[in-house]
């Protein structure tokens, strides 16, 4: 993984027990506390309204097919763009392609691409070991704690006020200025990522509540959905599903073949982890990961280049024969 260096596991952990100071929540601001809360409860909450309309009417098929292909631009912007190239310099792009991909993942709501990019650089770091950002063994194995763990996972580490220092761990996105552009742009580019599909909706139907029902489906809804499937990566794909491919000691990284679909390929988490810079997550065959599928598509085209494929020696000699406690697990390397 480009931009971090080998870190060392805590001296005293033993991959079971809570980590150090798990019970410490750094105070967050208010105007960060309130922006969070919008972008992360507000798209959930127009699923009711989403559900209210379409109460007796159904949905139109404009909106589902614009909420096909926001979701798809959005999400592929995240995976392709904010995950394979950015952080882990899966593949070499086009400057005007590394723009567009930074422009379509900073629409997911997930944050501006910087702090994306730092936070999940840190999580390769530290992955299920104190320090990770969002592991959901925070709170250590047991029932209470897996449970309170995966809430952390999955939304809660969102809202604790814990410092990220993008000039650790994204160091060489600092220095490109089109990317500082892009993240300081986060703002309008999440105004336009709900102003586009209302737009659509209005101009296809020729009315506004057409651009309103719109503004649900592709916009709150389809926010919503990739967002909860961004976070179930972090979440579900480290307690639930398959481990054939060694990882660092104490990672935890599954595959969940289900969200291989919504996800673009991510839930693959295992053989990401495994491989953390190999443009393809899903390793074995039929692992359906449509984000290496616009990798390759832009390989042929030439937008792409030094994609870093799997290499069939290394999947072989990074292939479990047997399933190792992983709190001894000491193989594979960021």
């Amino acid at each position: 993984m480009s931009g971090v260096g080998a870190t060392a596991v805590l001296p005293g952990y033993d991959g079971t027990s809570p980590f150090p100071g798990a019970d410490d929540h750094p105070p967050i601001g208010a105007a960060q506390l309130w922006v969070t809360a919008a972008i992360a409860v507000v798209p959930f909450a127009a699923l009711l309204a989403g559900a209210w309309l379409a109460w007796g009417n159904g949905v139109s098929p404009a909106d589902l097919i614009l909420a096909a292909i926001f979701y798809a631009v959005t999400g592929l912007g995240v995976t392709v763009g904010f995950h394979r190239l950015l952080t882990h310099g899966s593949f070499a792009a086009r400057p005007w392609l590394r723009v567009a991909l930074a422009i379509a993942g900073s629409m997911s709501f997930e944050g501006n691409v910087i702090d994306w990019v730092a936070a999940h650089r840190r999580h390769h770091a530290f992955t299920d070991r104190p320090g990770d950002p969002h592991s959901p063994y925070r709170y250590g194995t047991g029932p209470r704690g897996q449970l309170r763990g995966l809430a952390h996972a999955h939304l809660g580490w969102l809202f604790r006020g814990e410092e990220i220092p993008a000039e650790r761990y994204a160091p060489d996105l600092l220095a490109d200025p089109a990317t500082v552009r892009v993240a300081r742009a986060f703002p309008l580019l999440s105004v336009a990522s709900l102003a586009l599909p209302f737009l659509a909706g209005w101009i296809i139907s020729g009315e506004l509540y057409g651009g309103f029902t719109a503004f649900i489906w592709a916009g709150l809804v389809r926010v919503a959905l990739l967002q909860h499937v961004t976070w179930s990566v972090n979440s579900l794909c480290h307690v639930i599903g398959t481990r054939p491919f060694t990882t660092r000691r104490h990672d935890r990284s599954t595959n969940l073949w289900p969200l291989a679909l919504l996800s673009f390929g991510e839930s693959w988490h295992n053989g990401h982890h495994s491989e953390p810079t190999c443009a393809r997550h899903g390793l074995d065959r039929r692992q359906i990961d449509l984000s290496a599928g616009l990798i390759r598509g832009f390989e042929l085209l030439g937008w792409a280049t030094d994609v870093r494929w799997p290499d069939e020696d290394r999947v072989r000699r990074r292939r479990r024969t047997e399933m190792p406690d992983p709190r001894h697990e000491r193989h594979g390397s960021v």
